[in-house]
């Protein structure tokens, strides 16, 4: 028996996950995906695709909701999932910077903690990857360790917080539990392709360059000395996927962050010199620039979140040296920013123009 149960379904994170799994595993029995019934028509696709290309491998999508008890699923799927998954992975999650704390609580917390309530009937779960942030430290600053969790120096949003609540549910589970906890710096699209499905994250960069474009001169934001820890996705999955069937994992919280990160300031730089071939010209304060970003219809222009301009100041530092010592047995390493910038900037201008791509700011 080899079953795997994910959430977080069609989602980016989860959409690799699941095809890296299966191009690194020589035998996956059964791939369980819960989605809400919304997005059962545009997963549908996606699993024929993989069906055609990895057909030893059974695929089923299971119709649920994480906020629910057992995750709302019927009677008949709950059953078959209980006995046949060995591993779970909990990637469903409200990702926005801008999200309302309500909704936030809701998924985050109160829908891992019915995740973690479900996988106590699960007989012969193996391994539980919740997939986490490392910005569960909020405000804190100075070196930040994986096996610091508990703080009182608040947090930069409701995302932010609502993980932190929600990973505290899960670490205290881990005696109980066969649990790792993942910690993702800011997740980017592939190092090789570029490719991705979200213009979010570090993008949002791209998006403030693209619209400044027409200016002679562009300015920085502020002095930029915070780390940009930015992580391409397939050193993400791929790390992942060791992770899960390493016994050295077990019991673990890891963070999956560039152990090379660069200033914002210079990744800024090196964007905007890949992107528009020029070069920034002085700088303007990131009060001003927040102030800016206080009018609907300006954020809605530069399609950027003005949360996302707090990480432009904030002075914290992520120390990966626990997941750096297991994964460097296999040889898994994290590309350098520079040496992905090339083709996250392709893949941007090839597709900048896509709405699809772009993430909704209100």
């Amino acid at each position: 028996m080899n079953g795997y149960f994910f959430t977080g379904f069609p989602g980016f994170i989860c959409q690799e996950l699941v095809r890296e799994l299966l191009l690194t595993k020589k035998y996956v029995k059964n791939v369980f995906l819960l989605v809400l019934p919304t997005q059962k028509i545009v997963s549908a696709p996606i699993i024929q695709t993989y069906q055609q290309q990895f057909p030893q491998t059974s695929f089923h999508l299971i119709e649920g909701d994480i906020t629910q008890p057992n995750l709302n699923m019927s009677r008949e799927d709950q059953e078959r999932v209980e006995k046949e998954t060995n591993y779970v992975y909990h990637l469903a999650a409200i990702y926005d910077l801008a999200v309302k704390k309500e909704i936030a609580y809701q998924v985050n917390v109160n829908g891992t903690k019915q995740v973690v309530e479900w996988l106590k009937m699960l007989p012969n779960l193996r391994r539980f990857i919740y997939f986490s942030t490392a910005y569960v430290a909020g405000k804190r600053v100075g070196k930040l360790l994986e096996t610091e969790l508990i703080h009182e120096a608040s947090f930069k949003n409701y995302y932010e917080e609502t993980k932190y609540l929600a990973e505290i549910i899960v670490d205290k589970e881990k005696e109980l539990l066969p649990i790792t906890i993942i910690r993702p710096g800011i997740v980017k699209g592939h190092s090789q392709t570029g490719e991705t499905t979200k213009f979010d994250g570090p993008y949002l960069m791209l998006n403030f360059l693209h619209s400044l474009r027409f200016l002679p001169l562009i300015p920085h934001l502020g002095k930029g000395e915070a780390e940009f820890n930015v992580v391409p996705i397939d050193y993400i999955v791929k790390s992942t996927c060791y992770l899960t069937h390493s016994d050295r994992a077990l019991g673990k919280t890891l963070h999956l962050t560039n152990p090379e990160p660069i200033k914002v300031r210079e990744a800024y730089t090196v964007l905007m010199e890949k992107f528009l071939k020029k070069a920034p010209t002085g700088s303007i304060p990131l009060s001003l620039a927040k102030t800016f970003l206080r009018v609907p219809t300006a954020r809605k222009w530069l399609k950027v979140e003005r949360e996302a301009l707090d990480y432009f100041t904030w002075k914290g530092s992520f120390d990966c040296s626990e997941a750096r010592r297991i994964l460097d047995d296999a040889d898994i390493n994290c590309p350098t920013f520079h040496t992905t910038a090339d083709m996250m900037v392709k893949y941007y201008n090839d597709h900048k123009y896509d709405q699809m791509k772009h993430i909704h700011i209100s």
